[in-house]
């Protein structure tokens, strides 16, 4: 077997030959701004500080997830809902 040394040992001896490694991959950083109107930005950080966040991205972030969560709660009600409809029978 094979020790940790043993291995660090290797990737060193190895690290400056181009061959011994894959290939390089790419990474994509994802944006994470969005742009909003001005005035929605005031109104946002004023109900930030209202709330006492450390942020306006904090609470914004906060009120986003506490939204989609309740768009996902709802949208799961609703196919359940519309499952339950389809699987009722009408009466003839």
């Amino acid at each position: 077997m094979v020790t940790e040394a043993e291995i660090d040992d290797l990737v060193i001896a190895e690290a400056d030959e181009d061959a011994a490694w894959e290939e390089s991959i790419q990474a994509h950083k994802v944006v994470s701004s969005l742009p909003i109107p001005p005035n929605l930005a005031e109104r946002a950080a004023f109900l930030a500080r209202l709330h006492r966040e450390r942020s306006l991205e904090a609470w914004l972030t906060r009120i986003i997830e506490e939204r989609i969560e309740l768009e996902e709660r709802a949208f799961l009600q609703a196919k359940r809902e519309l499952t339950k409809q389809s699987t009722v029978s009408i009466p003839a």
